[in-house]
């Protein structure tokens, strides 16, 4: 019988502790969120709100951006290093005005739905249904705002030679610089050619 007690509190007592110190490392560790709580809206910082107001890319062009296909602000900034010519920076210009104007629309509208999810909660707490209408404005909005972004990309895309992509790949830290040495089998002066190295 004595037995039996000692192996039960063999396999009970590393519960136990386990429970415990569980307990004590959770109980005193402040949330990650800590101090979110007082934000306007609770999903969105400061800085997310200012970035989604003047139409920023707020990541959201990310498929585009590292799949080689650049976006127009980045093509503007790094216009003398990848050679756009003066017909390429007019259109990229009226490409990247058209996506900021339309992103801070789509802007607005996916802060707003955001807005409106937040006070359901303050509130208390939205009924199924309220709460999957609410989600779903607020997915819509954001879905929207991406796609002003990532068309963007697309729009540029064919105003580009394939050297000048190149190229901004290189300079924007995504791929090496096919310039630095030709690989093996390929003529010299092609490949210099074909990837507008100097």
């Amino acid at each position: 019988m004595e037995t039996k007690h000692v192996a039960m509190l063999m396999v009970l007592i590393p519960t136990a502790v386990f429970a415990q110190t569980h307990d004590e490392n959770h109980s005193t560790s402040p949330s990650a969120y800590a101090g979110e709580q007082t934000r306007l809206i609770k999903s969105l910082s400061e800085q997310d709100l200012e970035e989604i107001a003047r139409g920023g890319g707020w990541g959201l062009a990310r498929a585009a951006e590292l799949n080689g296909v650049p976006g127009p602000t980045h093509l503007l900034e790094l216009a003398d290093e990848i050679g756009l010519t003066q017909q390429q920076r007019r259109d990229i210009e009226a490409i990247r005005a058209q996506m900021q104007a339309d992103a801070i629309t789509a802007g607005e509208r996916f802060v707003a739905a955001e807005r409106a999810l937040d006070e359901a909660f303050q509130k208390g707490a939205p009924d199924a249904e309220a709460l999957e209408r609410l989600v779903a404005e607020a997915g819509q909005a954001l879905a929207a705002l991406r796609l002003v972004h990532l068309n963007a990309h697309l729009l540029a895309l064919p105003l580009l030679t394939d050297a000048q992509v190149s190229q901004y790949s290189v300079l924007r830290g995504y791929s090496d610089d096919p310039c630095a040495s030709v690989p093996e089998g390929h003529d010299p002066q092609m490949w210099r050619s074909h990837n507008g190295c100097d």
